[in-house]
């Protein structure tokens, strides 16, 4: 069946209001989390496949985060849905004001290949909340998961109501369709030409893109939890995630010795990671060669290689500077460049050049330089003495800034993000003040002075 006849038949089914009840909402997020608990072993051994995550990197990174987005939905969607009375201002009295939440309707989700299982259910979940009709188009770069999807939510759901196309299916053909609303992950130069796309209907996005989140380490830090907590965010996954630290803006009083914890913690953790099973593998072979080619700045330790593997081992580039190469572009993968800063409002100055990023990480014990910090550079999130852990939080919304995206989701701001904000005032018609009718004339515009002045 073609994408146009796809979202056809579920703008139908969606007209037909199916969808919109809140019981067959909760009932559909029960059905999708039965059926990825029933296939939870075919979807860990395409992790594996795909990515070359172990079982329990894989649950922690994937499933228990899309579970936790689950049992949230399903807890909380009587009251996201309810209809929320607002005060109401002096000009519309005795009116009562409501916000109404209504789906969009067709709407489509493109998932990227890095966390291909948390990245494409989680969005659903809040679509499928917010009572629309999906369609999913998977990447072609993870096979494995992408077959495993379409194979889950195919046989979960019926086609009109939630459809995922398979993962080679032609881009254009799945864009170029007149949906009501676009969620994209992704790298920022496809999703300005998804925006392109969106922009001929007038279709609204979510845009979640990247960039070169720092790392900051001031010299107060607690350098030893400042060395595990990165080196932990860095190369899980094989530093193929969007908010993993890009690099490391470190103050020059105590960057030898962050560099020699972070040293002993890949010493500790990933010795000849490169040759090992648990220890996932670059998604293919031109990112390989990308990522091959940033070994060759000086200062490096670690990064290894198994070509046959497609592994690099956690590396450290500890004489970086913001024009080395490794500075270009977003790392995507484990390398790990290391600069050194003097003062807060240099560093300031130097990061502000960049795009905005996804994230930003602070490790500081000042909070007066936490708050500094915070309020001087813009970012999409982060957090103080951690890192990528502001993710598991259902409470805290996701999403970039500028360059890294725009919009968010995550627990109840993934239901608003597919859902319409329909503002409705609710009049009598017992009483009918008279003011805002004519003739208008200085005794109506003297009262009017006396109440809002």
């Amino acid at each position: 069946m073609s994408v146009r006849l796809v979202v056809e038949n579920q703008r139908s089914y969606f007209q037909k209001d199916y969808t919109r009840p809140i019981n067959f909402r909760i009932r559909q997020l029960r059905k999708l989390k039965n059926s990825l608990k029933h296939n939870e072993k075919i979807i860990l051994d395409a992790l594996y496949k795909d990515l070359g995550k172990s079982k329990m990197e894989a649950y922690m990174t994937e499933l228990s985060v899309v579970y936790q987005e689950l049992n949230e939905a399903i807890k909380h969607l009587k009251t996201w849905a309810a209809p929320k009375k607002v005060k109401s201002g002096l000009m519309t009295m005795p009116a009562k004001s409501y916000i109404y939440q209504e789906p969009y309707g067709v709407t489509l989700i493109l998932s990227p290949w890095n966390y291909p299982i948390n990245l494409t259910i989680t969005p659903l979940i809040g679509a499928i909340a917010a009572g629309n009709c999906v369609v999913v188009k998977p990447s072609e770069t993870s096979p494995h998961c992408s077959a495993i999807l379409e194979k889950i939510l195919n046989y979960t759901f019926v086609e009109e109501y939630v459809h995922c196309l398979p993962s080679q299916t032609p881009h254009d053909e799945v864009n170029y369709q007149n949906y009501d609303y676009i969620f994209f992950t992704g790298s920022t130069n496809v999703g300005k030409e998804i925006m392109s796309i969106a922009s001929s209907n007038l279709t609204p996005v979510t845009l979640e893109l990247g960039g070169k989140s720092p790392a900051i380490v001031d010299e107060t830090a607690n350098l030893e939890i400042a060395a595990r907590r990165l080196v932990w965010a860095k190369y899980i996954n094989a530093g193929q995630t969007c908010v993993a630290p890009d690099h490391i803006l470190v103050h020059e009083s105590v960057k030898s010795q962050l560099v020699e914890k972070l040293k002993d913690e890949i010493k500790l953790n990933y010795s000849h990671a490169e040759n090992k099973d648990d220890y996932p593998k670059i998604i293919n072979d031109k990112h390989f060669e990308r990522l091959s080619k940033l070994l060759d700045e000086p200062g490096l330790f670690g990064g290894e290689i198994n070509k046959a593997a497609r592994k690099i081992a956690p590396a450290l580039l500890v004489d970086s500077d913001f024009s080395s190469p490794a500075m270009d572009e977003e790392i995507f993968g484990p390398v790990l460049p290391i600069i050194s800063y003097q003062s807060l409002d240099d560093l300031i100055v130097k990061q502000r050049q960049l795009a905005k990023p996804l994230a930003t990480y602070i490790f500081t014990e000042n909070q007066a330089t936490a708050n500094y910090l915070l309020e001087k550079l813009s970012f999409g999130g982060g957090c103080i003495n951690d890192c990528l852990m502001h993710l598991t939080s259902s409470s805290l919304p996701f999403g970039g800034v500028g360059a890294s995206g725009m919009g968010n989701y995550h627990g109840k701001a993934s239901f608003n993000t597919f859902s319409h904000s329909k503002s409705i005032l609710k009049n009598t018609s017992k009483i009918d003040i008279p003011i805002r009718y004519l003739p208008f004339n200085q005794a109506k515009l003297k009262i009017l002075k006396r109440i809002f002045s």
